[in-house]
């Protein structure tokens, strides 16, 4: 019987021919990785590696590329270097500002990468007589931001262990094709490191900053205002250049060789040649060098699929309140019962240590925004918060049904005015209580 390996041993009649697979393999892993070059300290010196899915790659970053020569190789709508990259691709919640009157239907992407983040504060629950959903309130004590000194710090070296893995597995399984005279393998292998490290050291040269409005039309009023979520709303307080880092600005990358981005054109041409080559090349390799091969791509396909792991707006996130230096401490949480105990909550806070009578805020309004219902029973509950926010007194008897004129309300508008003026009720207790927990916001600013 002859050896069962020996069709296996004998590399003139078994190939593996994954020439085909190494273009297209773990593409989407790959652009994920190189979305993340940005976001590591040191990160563009660390692609040299045989990375797999060159023609992916190739295919999305050559549309950055602008000219009629690139738009014929790379067809497609041309991407902005932040959209391509995945720093600027989503829109935030609606805006309105207390004080100015702005009102903004969609924020921008920093107010996105803000929603998800202050779910990370453990939240202090408000009195509530009733729980109808939990309703989260997060106020952000934004800081005073230096934008003459505005660095994006990125992350730290840790990172260049986990990538010291594919490198030496490349460099190895090149050595390793040479050592068994296998130079198509070796030159496919040498030429997947230089491509691949190439293009991460070009487009990781890119320099990543905030876009933001520095200096507002000048006596604009203090930016406070709210974002409003589907079950939550966050509170931003500090002032009108600082909030409009949040709701106005994004991420932008600077890429040498704007506007046509030449540079990121010829490395996307590169790969793609690097495809190619492979196709025709790696079939003509030994069963050893092919073995190589496929090993250094398996090794690079797993580290990309790590970086791909990470969650990239965490780190964005991360990026961003490290830059304007907003710490935890300037975020803090709470959980109301009701959407009607948040809205009248919210409304105190943003009224909070403004003179009476109250000039540059209408209350009315605030609520409004949360609860659109002009009905008698909603009309006479506004009224009574209003009247509190007013006068700002820890009394709370303005909420008892006995000081509220019932007339033209029938018994069962006069039940359900009850139960939303206790809700009222428990959010002005939870604003009394919680005075000396919101005080450490102030001294950040």
């Amino acid at each position: 019987m002859p050896p069962l390996l020996g069709p296996i041993a004998d590399s003139q009649k078994f190939s593996l021919d994954a020439s085909g697979v190494a273009g297209f393999f773990g593409g989407e892993e790959a652009i994920t990785a190189m979305a993340t070059v940005h976001l590591y300290r040191g990160r563009r010196w660390l692609g040299w590696y045989n990375s797999p899915g060159s023609y992916t790659i190739a295919k999305e970053f050559g549309r950055i590329s602008k000219s009629r020569f690139w738009s014929g190789l790379f067809p497609g709508s041309n991407h902005d270097p932040a959209i391509a990259f995945k720093l600027d691709v989503k829109t935030g919640p609606k805006y309105v500002a207390s004080r100015s009157g702005t009102v903004m239907q969609q924020t921008g992407h920093f107010a996105h990468l803000l929603t998800q983040g202050t779910d990370d504060a453990t939240p202090f629950p408000l009195p509530a007589t009733r729980t109808t959903t939990n309703s989260r309130i997060s106020i952000v004590t934004v800081p005073e931001i230096a934008y003459h000194n505005l660095l994006v710090q990125t992350m730290s070296y840790h990172h260049a262990v986990f990538a010291s893995f594919p490198i030496l597995v490349s460099i190895s399984t090149c050595i390793f094709s040479a050592l068994f005279a296998d130079w198509y393998c070796f030159a496919m292998i040498l030429l997947g490191i230089i491509s691949s490290g190439v293009t991460c050291f070009i487009i990781g040269s890119g320099v990543l900053d905030i876009e933001t409005v520095k200096n507002p039309a000048e006596g604009s009023p203090p930016g406070d205002g709210i974002l409003l979520m589907q079950n939550g709303v966050i509170i931003l307080k500090g002032k009108e250049k600082d909030v409009n880092a949040i709701t106005k600005r994004k991420f932008s990358l600077k890429l040498n060789g704007a506007p046509e981005y030449t540079a990121i054109g010829l490395c996307s041409l590169l790969l793609e040649v690097q495809f190619l080559l492979q196709l025709l090349l790696i079939p003509q390799g030994l069963l050893i060098g092919q073995i190589m091969f496929l090993t250094s791509v398996v090794a690079s396909w797993a580290y990309n699929s790590f970086l791909a792991s990470l969650d990239n707006e965490k780190l964005q996130r991360k990026l961003f309140c490290e830059t304007i230096k907003l710490h935890e401490s300037a975020i803090v949480g709470f959980n109301a019962g009701t959407r009607t105990s948040m809205a009248a909550f919210t409304c105190f806070v943003l009224c909070e240590n403004l003179p009476r009578p109250l000039k540059d805020i209408e209350p009315m309004k605030i609520l409004l925004e949360f609860l659109p219902n002009e009905t008698p029973v909603w009309q006479k509950w506004w009224e009574q918060v209003v009247a509190q926010v007013e006068k700002e007194e820890d009394d709370t008897s303005i909420f008892q049904p006995g000081n509220v004129n019932l007339s033209g309300l029938n018994s069962g508008e006069q039940a359900l005015l009850t139960t939303l003026l206790q809700d009222a009720k428990d959010a002005y207790e939870g604003y009394i209580q919680t005075r000396d927990l919101r005080q450490p916001l102030k001294n950040t600013k």
